[in-house]
């Protein structure tokens, strides 16, 4: 006898980025942030040790007061969950279920399927354009009476391209009132396009905008796992709804109000990881490598069926990315020492 639903017999897993253990290499293949926690976030958390036979607060009192100030928006506004991926997670079950549409660039990031097939729902994939971006006006012809929710990555994951203000603009007037539009801001602290859609700019003129951002990237908060919707009121009242009790832990919480109390150090070490990212596209493109712009803390790869020869090569040398056999490699900005491995086995690749 076999427990599961047919569905989730056919699910894909998702793949965690492989852990170097004592080999030496350079893991940069989840786009994590290389650098150590601050010390004064660390000091918050050691402070509340002392409490974690206790459980934390749904309401996230303070880091909602926070958020919401910094937004300008209602704290009812608000919707938290274990990383922007639970947040995604709990507006794909608060708006679609059997028989419903759930639209997303393709490739983009690889948890939306999964997501939405989990809730019951079907994932419409449209595939990006030739320069790596997200073909609009095909997500738009894609939308039927069946569409619920569309997510617009933004810089897309695994590609690192961003939306325009305009294209957003044009897409929006092509969706009904009824569907919700997800940006997914995972990166947005990275993002330097000056032409860039910004979320918050959509949420405050459209009413079925909703945006998701993440501690787990910037904040360099991946293990606490803390991330937000800033949704219409009662979006976010159906996100608490759905979500797991309890699932945002007060040392999450806590870091959270202590990364936001020093983002003038968060701030330089960003400015650093965008700096290496432009080092390692020069680097690249030395080396006769085709590859796009990236606006997020990785650079991608269109290595097509060269991609587990080049992957080979990579691990070899030392660095685990992110490869999706026959499409491309997502390569996280890492370190200066691990971006000059990555540079080295580049060289040995191409």
């Amino acid at each position: 006898m076999v427990f599961q639903r047919e569905t989730i017999g056919n699910l894909p897993a998702y793949k965690q980025g492989v852990a170097p253990g004592d080999s030496g290499a350079f893991k940069l293949s989840s786009n994590e942030n290389p650098f150590s926690p601050l010390p004064s976030v660390v000091a918050s958390l050691a402070d509340a040790l002392g409490n974690i036979h206790l459980y934390p607060s749904m309401a996230a009192p303070e880091v909602t007061a926070r958020i919401a100030k910094r937004y300008d928006v209602q704290p009812d506004n608000l919707a938290f969950g274990a990383g922007s991926v639970e947040v995604a997670s709990q507006l794909i079950h608060a708006s679609a279920g059997d028989g419903d549409e759930v639209i997303f660039a393709w490739r983009s990031f690889e948890a939306y399927p999964i997501l939405v097939q989990v809730a019951g729902a079907t994932p419409v994939p449209v595939p990006l354009t030739a320069d790596e971006r997200h073909d609009l006006p095909a997500m738009a012809a894609a939308i039927t009476a069946r569409t619920r929710l569309i997510f617009v990555c933004n810089p897309n994951n695994p590609t690192g391209a961003t939306v325009t203000t305009a294209e957003l603009h044009a897409f929006m007037e092509r969706v009904p009132a009824e569907v919700l539009v997800v940006v997914d801001e995972a990166y947005v602290h990275f993002n330097t396009d000056p032409d860039s859609a910004i979320g918050i700019d959509f949420f405050n003129q459209y009413p079925n905008v909703a945006v998701l951002h993440t501690f787990s990237k910037a904040y360099g908060l991946a293990g606490l796992r803390l991330g937000y919707a800033i949704a219409p009121a009662d979006v976010a009242a159906n996100l608490r709804r759905v979500s797991v009790p309890f699932a945002v832990t007060d040392l999450a919480q806590r870091a959270a109000v202590a990364s936001l109390n020093a983002e003038a150090e968060l701030s330089e070490r960003i400015d650093t990881i965008v700096a290496e990212r432009a080092r390692v596209l020069l680097g690249l493109r030395a080396l006769g490598v085709s590859v796009a712009d990236s606006h997020a803390n990785f650079v991608w790869l269109r290595t097509g069926d060269e991609t587990d020869r080049v992957n080979a090569v990579f691990v070899a040398n030392g660095i685990l990315a992110r490869a999706f056999s026959g499409e491309g490699i997502r390569v996280s900005i890492g370190s200066v020492e691990a971006n000059d491995r990555f540079l080295q086995a580049a060289s040995q690749a191409w």
